[in-house]
């Protein structure tokens, strides 16, 4: 009897701890982000409702990290990259901040918006406290064409130079400037041209789902600027938001002001496939442990096309000073670094996916298709239980009603060592224009070896947080089969969730690496066509590229559902290439194939 007490005790215990896993211990994060995204209020008018984050600068200030995002009537505080605390200001623009520039200078950080009018910048010694203060009340208005629109503005310390770059547009370029500290970082002389899109010879700027529209001239925007060696990487997002193909690209020069030389590595931070898609329109920071990270913006457009959320690429500068981000696994679990890291991949968990289209069951369920070729989202959204691990952020489970109770039930299909959720909320016919405190997310989530015996892993019903793409980090697995999520409140009129991710590890073998893999370069050599021969078994594969044999940090992520081929249409003109193939499964990632050049 004393052992079955002592061992009931520590079931208990053991459970207890689950229930704390979410907010204390954490060592990993998972895109999209995991903050409270705020309700934007753009589309009012036309009764549209959504949650967005775009445009992200992140500022390491003093050791602690503040992100600014489009349109969001505030900003986020964080000492660690994982716990994020949203922060009201005490000056705020009266028509929000849009594509902010941010930095931090010694003991104050600057902020600035976009605009087409004359606008201040803002600064703070106390950001935390939300303190900011007007450094001057304006810049100088530019012709209204011009902007500043998705502005950076950039200070080299070895000049002790202050410099402005701004342009969002498929008509005019990325144009720069240099300001004058002793007139309050007014323009100092004339601005002008840096950069601009040449599609007939980068093929990811082509605009359209991957690279395919022909009707739309691409946008160049989102300039960032970092100096690494005595060089300075003018960055730039392209070739629109509304699309998988979003990505980052750099010009490389010697003076703050050029002229620039397009890097042959382009885009440095891609993210055409997976769940999370799109990786363009950020900045590029260094953390306290001296690590580099590139900022996105994937798209969701469930209700608008420019509903987006939010990513954090590990990034940095190779042995040639050649910046890149590393987007491989990039909507799986990563560590958070506590050290500087000699590879990216040191930080990728190897947990994997384990819920990709198991099967599912619900409370209830609502089957919709809604062809919205309109104005507001051009893409297909359908709803029904099936949807719910299918790994499509614009398909949702809808619950046919928002109450406590409402239950959805996913099979693995087998017992698997669980260590991490995701719960991507969808914004359905919401209703809300505006985050306040009655906007926040609660639900639990049960586990069960049998379907019929529920143990409580995840209780996020004892605080009121919005948390739209929760993702939960368990403190010890758990090893089981059903994962059943318990809905509790969402603010909402309808209950959507796109996705319930679950990640963790099978004790399988690991796939075989995929044979036949093979790569031909188009008479169009922005084009290659790559096949290969499926993997039984295979949950997907990443298509791996670069220009170097060591350098394929590019990356496309394919289902093992779709076709074995894929035309990669990413490419340089005149640029040689190196493209290699993995597969992976809920057990683990095949070895990587050899590596095919293509000329």
């Amino acid at each position: 009897m004393k052992k079955i007490i002592l061992f009931s005790f520590w079931l208990l215990a053991f459970h207890f701890s689950l229930l704390f896993a979410q907010t204390s211990g954490r060592t990993t994060y998972c895109n999209p982000m995991d903050i409270n995204y705020q309700y934007n209020w753009e589309q009012i008018n036309e009764k549209i409702s959504y949650r967005s984050g775009a445009d992200p600068v992140i500022v390491n200030h003093d050791g602690e990290y503040f992100l600014f995002v489009t349109i969001s009537g505030g900003y986020w505080k964080s000492k660690d990259l994982l716990q994020w605390d949203y922060v009201l200001p005490s000056k705020w623009p009266m028509e929000d901040i849009c594509a902010p520039a941010a930095l931090s200078v010694r003991d104050t950080l600057y902020l600035f918006q976009s605009t087409f009018l004359q606008r201040p910048i803002l600064y703070s010694t106390k950001p935390e406290t939300g303190d900011l203060k007007f450094y001057n009340r304006w810049l100088p208005q530019l012709p209204k064409e011009v902007g500043p629109w998705d502005p950076d503005i950039f200070y080299d310390q070895d000049k002790d130079k202050w410099y402005m770059y701004w342009g969002s547009s498929n008509v005019y370029p990325i144009y720069g400037s240099e300001l004058d500290k002793s007139n309050r970082l007014t323009y100092k002389g004339d601005y002008k041209e840096m950069i601009r899109l040449h599609p007939d010879q980068h093929g990811w700027e082509r605009f359209g789902q991957d690279h395919r529209d022909t009707t739309v001239v691409p946008y160049i925007e989102g300039a960032w600027m970092n100096k690494y060696n005595g060089k300075y990487y003018l960055q730039y997002g392209a070739p629109g938001t509304e699309y998988n193909v979003y990505a980052n690209g750099t010009y490389v020069g010697t003076d703050p002001l050029g002229p620039f030389t397009y890097a042959p590595y382009n885009p440095i931070a891609y993210k055409p496939g997976g769940f999370m898609q799109g990786a363009g329109h950020g900045c590029t920071f260094k953390d306290n442990y001296g690590n580099y990270w590139n900022m996105g913006t994937p798209w969701v457009a469930v209700n608008w096309n420019f509903e987006r959320r939010i990513s954090m690429f590990p990034a940095g500068f190779n042995k040639d000073d050649e910046l890149y981000s590393d987007s491989r696994f990039g909507d799986f679990p990563h560590f958070l670094p506590t050290k500087k890291w000699e590879s990216a991949d040191e930080l990728f968990t190897g947990w994997m996916l384990l819920s990709y289209k198991k099967p599912c069951t619900a409370s209830s369920s609502i089957d919709t298709v809604n062809d919205s070729t309109g104005k507001f989202s051009p893409v297909i959204k359908k709803s029904g239980i099936q949807y719910l691990t299918d790994e499509n952020p614009r398909t949702f489970w809808l619950a046919a009603k928002n109450q406590p109770g409402e239950w959805a039930i996913i099979d693995l299909q087998k017992e698997y060592e669980v260590k991490a959720f995701q719960v991507n909320f969808t914004d359905y016919q919401s209703g809300i224009f505006e985050s306040n405190e009655s906007v926040y997310t609660q639900f639990k989530i049960y586990e069960s070896k049998d379907g019929k015996n529920w143990n409580l892993m995840v209780d996020l019903t004892k605080e009121k947080r919005d948390r739209p793409n929760a993702y939960i980090e368990l403190k010890e697995p758990v090893k089981t089969r059903y994962i059943k999520y318990e809905h509790v409140y969402v603010a909402a009129k309808n209950l959507a969730i796109s996705d319930i991710r679950v990640f963790g590890n099978g004790d399988g073998k690991i796939p075989d690496t995929p044979k036949k893999f093979s790569v031909t370069r188009e008479s169009d050599q922005r084009n290659a066509m790559v096949s290969w021969e499926k993997v039984k078994g295979a949950v997907g594969y990443n298509i791996r590229w670069g220009i170097g044999k060591d350098k394929l940090y590019q990356t496309y992520q394919v289902w093992g559902d779709q076709p074995s081929t894929l035309e990669v249409r990413a490419l340089n003109i005149g640029q040689d290439y190196w493209f290699a193939i993995e597969a992976f499964d809920e057990n683990g990632v095949s070895k990587v194939s050899e590596v095919v050049h293509v000329e």
